[in-house]
């Protein structure tokens, strides 16, 4: 079974019509989830799966289909998963391949070209919360490199 087209197929579904903050079509931003672990197809899967429990609740259904650690993974990323962000994270952090699709889905969200198209106080706002996730995860956020000096 192709699972990882399967996902795709169920992502572009659920996500049909839906726009991110910058107004572009959210199924960019979970393709670019999916690349970043191009070549991990268990990683793959979850990451075309990871916002549709989430966002996508009548979908859900459907994701049952795939196989249980999968499902599994998927489950850990929604945020309806936990009552707060400390069980969350920790959650996650646990679970080697939730983690490994959620620092994917973190770095897109992240990404400074993403950020800039939004206003100053939406995009500091979204820097301080991945900075937290980071810090929540065990990891370090990527620091800017400093201006280069003639």
């Amino acid at each position: 079974m192709d699972w990882v087209a399967r996902a795709r197929t169920l992502a572009m579904e659920a996500h049909a019509g839906q726009v991110d903050k910058a107004g572009q079509p959210y199924i960019g931003h979970v393709g670019r989830v999916a690349a970043a672990v191009r070549g991990d197809d268990d990683a793959e899967v979850v990451a075309w799966l990871h916002d549709v429990l989430e966002d996508c609740p009548a979908f859900a259904e459907r994701v049952q289909a795939f196989p249980d650690p999968l499902q599994h993974a998927v489950r850990l990323l929604s945020r309806t998963s936990a009552a707060d962000a400390d069980t969350y994270y920790a959650r996650i952090a646990a679970d080697p391949l939730a983690l490994k699709v959620k620092l994917a889905d973190i770095a897109d969200n992240a990404d400074e070209a993403r950020l800039a198209s939004l206003d100053a106080a939406t995009a500091e706002r979204l820097r301080d919360k991945y900075r937290q996730a980071l810090a929540a995860l065990g990891q370090q956020a990527a620091r800017a490199a400093p201006p280069i000096e003639h």
